[in-house]
Parts: structure tokens; sequence; C-alpha cells
């Protein structure tokens, strides 16, 4: 081999290589400070994406198992209040059995009677202020939410035109104020809804529910709104909206074909809907212990309202007993899927620790070698002595 000063080839490969040892040192100290077989793109791009799809899918089953969770927390508190409405069932029949004796005076029946009236008030008070977040639990039948009213006629969007000459009022009772519409000529329901949702008086909100029905809600929550007037053509007549108590647990894996709902409808309590099954409500509010007659006649309504309770609990349990099998999934799902990503993510420690011992040592040789390339052409000067 020729000696040249013009490349230190040995030294030029020397120094290629120790800086491949020293990306590839720094790369394993990378994973072994994270942990992550994979901290960019770079690492693998592959295994990044479906990590990180399997992540998102964790991500979303956890939510969900806290979704049934809650979802349980409810239904239980629902049950709880039935159950307290068992123990005062149980007691209207001890005041009716009592009362339809013949050795009771009247006086001592309207006695029976003004206890047998406030069990009745504390079953309406606990269906309509048992709450859970906030929310009431049970729904209130026949009852309309006070705090929204709706047009009849759905199909609507914000470009429907008001053709009919008609007015529509709504009155917040809080403040003493009302805002009335009156339908101009060429006028829509995005006139209407600007109208009223940029009223400072009227603290309400309008707007399209999903199937184009006219929403008018209290923004304050209160049931402080009434509406009047109408109806308007396109919108029909507007009335309040019927709620209907019920839960629905969305629960989902983060796709589309991962989700679904557990969903439970729970119906009115009050002293004149005890029962959810629409066919076999019982209704206490017109009963009486005044009388013997009434009293019996009563004994049979009180019997048959805490059949339907019963019936009402076993619903929500099975429910209850659904979304703990769901959680049950949901969580060995997290769990497998978490072992998969971290098969895919997670460095192998040991594996990592061997080869930051062997790239240590190739970057101790590099650079002793990158000198003993730096020192071969030294000689060429022995040749000019």
């Amino acid at each position: 081999m020729a000696l040249s000063i013009l490349n230190n080839i040995p030294s030029l490969a020397a120094q290629n290589q120790l800086s491949m040892t020293g990306a590839s040192l720094q790369k394993t100290l990378f994973r072994l400070s994270s942990g992550s077989r994979i901290n960019s793109g770079a690492d693998d791009a592959a295994g990044l994406a479906i990590a990180d799809g399997l992540r998102a899918n964790v991500t979303a089953l956890s939510q969900s198992a806290r979704n049934a969770v809650d979802g349980i927390g409810k239904l239980q508190v629902a049950d709880g209040a039935l159950s307290q409405v068992t123990t005062l069932l149980n007691r209207a029949v001890t005041l009716a059995t009592e009362a339809g004796t013949g050795t009771v005076s009247d006086d001592q029946r309207k006695a029976l009677n003004a206890e047998f009236a406030a069990i009745k008030a504390e079953i309406t008070r606990i269906g309509q202020k048992t709450t859970f977040n906030g929310q009431g639990i049970f729904g209130t039948g026949s009852t309309s939410d006070p705090n929204k009213w709706v047009g009849a006629t759905g199909g609507l969007t914000s470009a429907t035109a008001l053709t009919e000459s008609e007015t529509i009022t709504i009155s917040d009772t809080d403040t003493g104020k009302a805002l009335t519409y009156t339908v101009g000529a060429g006028d829509t329901i995005d006139d209407l809804m600007t109208t009223f949702n940029s009223s400072a008086d009227v603290k309400v909100s309008v707007s399209l529910d999903a199937t184009g029905h006219l929403q008018i809600a209290d923004k304050t929550g209160n049931g402080s709104i009434v509406v009047s007037g109408g109806p308007l053509t396109g919108v029909g007549a507007v009335a309040r909206a019927t709620v209907s108590g019920g839960t629905d647990i969305f629960l989902s894996d983060g796709t589309s074909t991962g989700g679904g709902t557990i969903t439970t409808t729970i119906g009115a309590l009050t002293d004149s809907s005890i029962g959810f099954d629409a066919g076999t409500r019982v209704d206490l509010s017109s009963n009486d212990l005044l009388s013997a007659t009434n009293a019996q006649t009563s004994l049979t309504k009180i019997n048959s309202a805490i059949a339907n309770v019963a019936a009402d609990r076993g619903t929500l349990g099975a429910v209850i007993n659904r979304l703990q099998s769901a959680g049950n999934v949901i969580n060995a799902q997290v769990q497998n899927l978490s072992a998969a990503e971290d098969g895919i993510r997670a460095a192998d420690i040991a594996q990592e620790v061997a080869n930051m011992t062997k790239f240590n040592i190739l970057n101790q040789t590099g650079i002793s070698a990158l000198a003993q390339a730096n020192q071969m052409q030294q000689g060429v000067l022995s040749l000019l002595r």
C-alpha cells in the first residue's frame, strides 16, 4: 500500500464506525431512560402506529369502565330509593288493615288516614327529589319537563318559513319579563331563534334538535319559563316536552364497531304512578282510609304497588348485573390490550443493558483505533530525515 498524506483512510473508517457506534449507544440510552423501545417514528413506524392504536383503545375502555361504575351507582341509588318506598308501603299495609276492621272508630280512621296521606306525599317526594350527579333519577311520567318546551312539528330547518301571522311569547317568571315574537313576511325559524337567543331579559336557549323539533329550554334550569301563543305554521303547537327517566351507559373501545349503549328506562314515581310499566301502574292518590270499605280497597291497591316496586327493583338489579359483567369484560380487555401494547412499545431492559455494555466497549475501542490510525501517517516523516 502506497504511503499517502492526502487522505487517512484508516482514520476515516474508524471515524465512520465510531459515529455508528455512538448513534447506537445513544438509541440504547434513550430506550433505557424512557423504558420504551419506540421513541420516534424512525425506531419502528409500523409498531408505533399499532401501539398508539392500542393505547387509544385502552384509554377509551378505561373510561368505559368508569362509565359502567357510574351507571351502577345511579341505579343503586334508584334501588335504594325504591327500597324505602317498599318500607313505606308496608307501613301503609298495616294502616289499611287496621282501618279496615270494624273495631276502629271514624276518628281513629282519620288519624290513620293522616299517616297514610303522609306516606303518599313522601313517595312522591322521593320520586321527585332523588338525584344522581344533579340529575333526577325517576321519570316524571305524564308530568312535562318544566324547563323545556318543544314544537310539535318535526323536520324543521333554520330556513323553514313562518308564513302564518301568529305570535309566540316566552315569559321569564324569575325576572317578570317577557319577549313576544310576531311572524313577519319571509320570517324563518332562524329569525325566531336569533330573536330569543339574543334576548338579555328572557334567559332561554332556542334551537332545533336532531329530528327538526323546535326546542325552547330554560338556561337557568329552574323551570321559570312559560311559552304561549301560536301555533306557528311549520312549528305546530308549542307544548312542554315530556320527560322519561332512564340511563344510557355508553361503552366503547374507541372504534365505530366496538361501541354500544346499555339502556334502562326508569319510570315515574309518585303516589299516582307506582310502577315503571305503564300497563300496571298503581294510582294511590285518590285512596283514603276514612271508611272500612275504602281501607280494604286501598289495601288491595297497596299490595299491587308493592308488587310493582319489587318488579322494578328486579329490573334495576338485572341491569346492574349486566353493567358489572360488562365492566369485568372491559377490565379484561384493558389488561390484555395493555399487554399487547407493552409487547410492542416496551424496551427489553436486559437486552438494552447488554447492548449498552457492547456499545460502550466498541466506543472505547473505536476511539483507540482512531488514535492509532491518526498515528500511522506520522511514519512518513521518517522518510524525510
